[in-house]
């Protein structure tokens, strides 16, 4: 279990206000989580929040241990080691970094290592490009880490936080990304309200590890695991993702007693009556709810989930949010090339499956790259799935805003 804390309202005078990019959000936030060591190596865009703690090292301000290392996978190898003595530790990457790290990616989640990994989403090469798109995060998915998705800095700043007590839960001890939309977000200045690092420190605690590497008291961690065990390994992973959803809605009731704000794994908007449901994540779910906010001003019945937690997936959640819409539009910034659709509406389509009466679900790949997605491409969307609603089907997905 993991350890209860009692959260009370942080007193308005005891809030600091400042306008904070993503990356600079974040990394004020890991300046409060009491890390121990964090490891990095940078890498466009996320660059900014391991420069900005390393200057928080420099003056003083955390006694975290830095590391430098040479490469990503070296990131998340070290970040392995330092949680396996029972640190507190977190990371950070995009992209191409991200793909180093895939080995250890893996070897985290399964020997349960709660390491908080930000993620600035980039854009895979060939060709190069440091904008954004999910492909990095996306490829990820099945590696064993809990998965969130933010909209603003505010959000990537308290999820953060979060993270850290949701990943050393007892009953969950998994990695947790924590990911935000590449230069939208991570260099995009927005309000944020920062507790004071007391407060932050109270509603952490002190990291309690379960069976820490110890000379005094040694035992064997990562072993040669064959046909006798490795499945029982799996097996074991696999329970501690369900028990995410419990255990997250355990820290965030404790976290919206300190600050009023709560998030949930997902955002409905408008949804209790809609026909159509636009369900996204990221900075695009922002987009789709001024979208939505303006058809329903012309009597247009349509509405928004912004997905923010992608893994565990809420599947009996959304399952139940869209059961009552005539169609679903899914916006997403990846391609899962040779497979019938993409990961964010094979994971919408899987939740339905079990309906009698499901909703039409229109996939639409949008932004690889960083290519703009405007309200007009969220719009040509919604048209378009209207039209596959009276011809009574539709593909199985399709690309928007793309020369062709």
């Amino acid at each position: 279990m993991s350890k209860v804390t009692s959260a009370k309202r942080v007193p308005a005078e005891q809030i600091t206000i400042e306008g904070l990019t993503g990356d600079a959000a974040i990394a004020h936030a890991l300046k409060q989580c009491d890390l121990d060591v964090l490891a990095a190596y940078p890498i466009t865009p996320q660059t900014i929040i391991v420069e900005d703690f390393q200057k928080f090292v420099a003056n003083g301000e955390v006694d975290t241990r830095v590391i430098p290392v040479e490469s990503e996978h070296s990131a998340m190898s070290a970040c392995i080691g330092a949680s396996a003595v029972g640190g507190r530790v977190g990371t950070a990457t995009a992209s191409a970094g991200l793909a180093l790290m895939w080995e250890i990616l893996y070897c985290a989640a399964s020997m349960r290592m709660p390491i908080v990994l930000n993620v600035a989403n980039r854009a895979l090469s060939a060709p190069i490009n440091i904008h954004n798109d999910w492909s990095d995060s996306y490829g990820a998915r099945d590696s064993g880490f809990i998965q969130i998705y933010t909209q603003s800095c505010q959000e990537a700043y308290d999820t953060t936080i979060m993270a850290f007590k949701l990943a050393e839960d007892h009953d969950v001890l998994l990695p947790a990304m924590v990911c935000i939309d590449g230069f939208i977000l991570s260099h995009n200045v927005e309000r944020v309200e920062m507790l004071p690092t007391e407060a932050v420190h109270d509603f952490l605690g002190t990291r309690e590890p379960v069976l820490p590497l110890n000379p005094d008291d040694p035992i064997t961690m990562g072993p040669l695991a064959l046909t006798d065990y490795y499945f029982e390994f799996k097996e074991q992973q696999d329970e501690a993702m369900k028990n995410v959803p419990k255990a997250f809605k355990k820290v965030e009731e404790e976290f919206e007693k300190m600050t009023g704000r709560s998030y949930g794994m997902y955002e409905e908007y408008k949804t209790e009556d809609a026909e159509i449901i636009i369900l996204t994540h990221s900075t695009t779910g922002g987009t789709a709810k001024a979208v939505a906010d303006t058809l329903r001003e012309k009597g247009e019945k349509v509405g928004v989930l912004r997905l923010r937690m992608f893994r565990p997936f809420p599947t009996e959640e959304i399952r139940e949010i869209l059961a009552g819409a005539k169609a679903v539009a899914v916006f997403e910034k990846c391609r899962s090339f040779g497979a019938a659709s993409n990961p964010l509406a094979l994971e919408v389509r899987t939740a339905l499956y079990d309906l009698d009466e499901r909703p039409m679900v229109a996939d639409f790949v949008v932004g690889l790259g960083g290519r703009d997605v405007p309200p007009t491409t969220i719009v040509d969307g919604i048209r378009k799935t209207e039209e596959y609603l009276e011809k009574g089907e539709a593909p199985l997905y399709e690309t928007l805003g793309v020369r062709k």
